[in-house]
């Protein structure tokens, strides 16, 4: 039903992103990926008349990121271990954490992967094995995955947003100031 204006009423679950202020639909977006050339490309497109063409939208702007765009989402992604804390990850934390260490050292950023279609009973082990395969990489080929796997971490992130919006928690925070790193509960995408 059009409204007085003329254009079509905003109703369903992409209301809150097609109808929010470009600045606060940009700091919600951020928490999806941390580029802010990503977020401000998918607020400049709005309206979104579903989800699937909010992540195909998303998809493309991850595509186009340039290499500064992916150092800023990257640089924004938490350093700890989103992995359930249980007694296989108890005794895994420092392996993990020098892994991590040796991965962040050859090639600068931290080691992210989304795990959404991984089993919570499997993720430990995913986690592990992805990341001593990928340390194997030069790179350009690891600068690739990681842009990949962010881009699939982001799409997730948008699914979980548009579904539950309402309880979202848009921060305030300053993106020129560096971004907190720390674990995401709500996020498949793990670094180590």
């Amino acid at each position: 039903m059009p409204d007085p204006a003329g254009s079509p009423a905003s109703s369903g679950p992409l209301e809150p992103l097609n109808t929010a202020p470009a600045d606060e639909a940009q700091r919600t977006l951020l928490t999806c990926c941390g580029s802010s050339h990503w977020a401000r490309r998918l607020t400049a497109h709005r309206p979104y008349p579903d989800l699937d063409a909010l992540l195909a939208a998303a998809d493309e702007a991850a595509y186009d990121l340039t290499p500064a765009d992916l150092t800023e989402a990257l640089a924004a992604e938490p350093l700890e271990p989103a992995v359930a804390p249980d007694s296989a990850y108890t005794a895994a934390a420092t392996a993990l954490r020098a892994a991590h260490a040796a991965y962040e050292s050859r090639f600068g950023h931290a080691f992210v992967i989304c795990l959404d279609a991984t089993a919570p009973s499997e993720a430990l082990d995913h986690l592990l094995a992805s990341l001593r395969d990928r340390l194997g990489h030069d790179p350009e080929e690891e600068l690739a995955v990681a842009a990949d796997e962010l881009r699939r971490a982001a799409r997730a992130r948008l699914t979980r947003l548009v579904h539950n919006w309402p309880g979202i928690a848009v921060p305030s925070q300053d993106r020129t100031a560096e971004p907190p790193r720390a674990a995401r509960s709500d996020s498949p995408y793990v670094p180590v």
